[in-house]
């Protein structure tokens, strides 16, 4: 009897979804919250350019700042001003998500707004042209807050059989996951590859490579639509680098960088030269690495200790993982495995860039 009704229900929905909008298109403004988190609402754009929408066109809108944290209950207008737009895949053409920065009344970005000084610093130092990517760990929790698919009571079978796993009782949402890796690529978000996590429930994805300041609207993009896919599922989305305590993996957000330097012919000296720039900012880097992180940086469970920076060709329990590959050819990319699940993927790329070549002009 659910099932059918379910079923109804989906039918019920596609009805209306199909109906004509008579030219006006839907436009998702999606901003980033005072603790990480996305918010999201839509207005109705009144007429469809032909060659698509541009951020510039599209009107600077507001939300009520005092109820996300973002401003004072007596002054709560923040802005959102349009950064990048995205076709939509959960209304589809000619509807869009519009990415949004947050401004503040009088003319200052908002204190959570980490893109503005982010792009401050890929502007500056664009010369370099900077690649990354991100691998974007989360966990899957049911609506009870336990991991999706764990017994009620006690503990699944210990990690090995769940990393990269395939069959029933290694792996949970699959469907999800599916579902996302689809959105994301109708979206024009650079993902390049997904896989499970060695925790069940765990997942992770990847985005990039990118250049400078696309990286962070990309990840963020992903993860609005992360969590949107799942918010349908009924299943939550947990970025904690430190969801369950124990003998289980956290989650991080790895970060891949290179610069056009580090990847060609002699590049070895250029990431080690960087690589030296980072140990000497290591608690500066730490301190917008992510809340929480501390549980994760143990030195355990393939993680470096949050106390000291190490680095180590292939050495996944190091903070800067120099790849096997990069080593041998003596050019390529290094890996920060420092960043936890819920960084801001702003301020990760920032701090990079300003650690390595200097503050923004």
């Amino acid at each position: 009897m659910a099932e059918n009704h379910h079923v109804s229900y989906t039918e019920n929905l596609m009805k209306y979804m199909k109906l004509d909008q008579k030219g006006s298109a839907m436009a998702e403004y999606v901003w980033i919250d005072a603790v990480g988190g996305v918010r999201s609402k839509s207005r109705t754009i009144t007429s469809v350019p032909k060659e698509g929408f541009k951020p510039e066109d599209l009107p600077v809108w507001n939300f009520d700042g005092s109820s996300t944290n973002q401003a004072p209950g007596d002054n709560s207008d923040v802005y959102l001003k349009p950064v990048a737009v995205f076709p939509d895949p959960f209304r589809g053409v000619p509807n869009i998500i519009v990415l949004s920065e947050t401004w503040n009344a009088d003319g200052t970005p908002n204190k959570y707004n980490h893109r503005h000084e982010c792009a401050k610093l890929m502007e500056t130092h664009a010369a370099h042209i900077p690649w990354f990517g991100l691998e974007q760990e989360y966990t899957l929790f049911d609506m009870d807050d336990r991991p999706y698919g764990w017994p009620k009571a006690g503990y699944p079978a210990p990690q090995g059989p769940y990393y990269c796993g395939v069959g029933a009782g290694k792996v949970v949402c699959r469907d999800i996951v599916e579902a996302h890796y689809k959105a994301c690529l109708y979206t024009g978000i650079k993902i390049s590859g997904t896989n499970a996590e060695v925790m069940p429930a765990q997942w992770e994805f990847q985005v990039g490579p990118c250049d400078g300041i696309e990286m962070g609207d990309h990840l963020w993009m992903a993860r609005f639509l992360l969590h949107r896919v799942a918010e349908e599922f009924g299943v939550k989305v947990s970025l904690e680098p430190k969801p369950i305590p124990g003998d289980w993996n956290g989650a991080g957000l790895h970060s891949n960088f290179s610069t056009k330097e580090m990847r060609v012919e002699g590049g070895m000296k250029h990431i080690e030269a960087a690589i030296k720039k980072l140990e000497g900012r290591h608690k500066e880097h730490i301190a917008v690495y992510g809340e929480g992180n501390e549980q994760r940086l143990t030195g355990r469970h393939e993680t470096g200790s949050i106390e000291k920076f190490t680095y180590g060709v292939a050495d996944r329990g190091s903070s800067i993982r120099i790849p096997r590959e990069t080593a041998a050819k003596g050019y390529g990319y290094f890996e920060d495995r420092r960043p936890a699940s819920n960084a801001d993927p702003y301020q990760i790329t920032g701090i990079i860039m300003e650690t390595i070549f200097g503050a923004a002009k």
